[in-house]
């Protein structure tokens, strides 16, 4: 799926390749561990996830924890630095190789001002962003490790063979030698 195609799922619109969008797209590629952002950094970007998958991570006192991961089809950014223009608190890094389409800030807050569909779907994308937190919040603090395992088999299994077992356990709060006992059990 294409920046467009997503665009237009999300909007229930019909924009094709050739036409005339109200902000610019930048199609955009990074290595296995790149850095997309970096800690410190203030993000000027939006991303879509065309190929590959990232991890965001934050500093927590001497541990580096892994908020989330975003895949295929997702779009992904260090929302507050790109909200408020602060440095991010946040590390974004490629996992795999990964090809993003980017929409600049500037172009998307001028399309804000002068197109419908461009300020419905930052709206859209910021209550899905929203969303997506609080369930993960949610988790974090009403499942067990093992639940919120089955879910991210259940939403992203194709994706689970490409990320290392302890980044997983990271991303669950947990340590790995945890997780290979959770997967031990339900390979039982």
């Amino acid at each position: 799926m294409t920046f467009k195609e997503f665009y237009n799922s999300v909007l229930n619109t019909s924009y094709t390749p050739d036409d005339v969008f109200p902000f610019s797209i930048k199609k955009m590629y990074f290595k296995k561990g790149a850095i997309i952002t970096t800690y410190g950094q203030i993000e000027s970007g939006l991303y879509f996830m065309n190929q590959g998958i990232v991890e965001m991570a934050i500093k927590s006192y001497a541990i580096e924890r892994i908020i989330d991961f975003f895949f295929e089809n997702e779009m992904f950014c260090a929302f507050t630095s790109f909200l408020d223009q602060l440095p991010t608190d946040v590390q974004i890094v490629a996992l795999t190789d990964c090809e993003v389409e980017c929409i600049d800030r500037e172009g998307l807050l001028a399309a804000y001002e002068e197109s419908l569909p461009a300020n419905k779907f930052g709206r859209i994308l910021t209550e899905q962003g929203y969303l997506r937190k609080s369930i993960r919040e949610k988790g974090l603090l009403c499942k067990t490790a093992e639940e919120r395992y089955v879910e991210m088999l259940n939403s992203h299994s194709k994706y689970l063979n490409h990320i290392p077992v302890n980044k997983i356990a990271r991303y669950l709060g947990i340590h790995p030698e945890s997780l290979s006992r959770i997967r031990k059990k339900m390979s039982s």
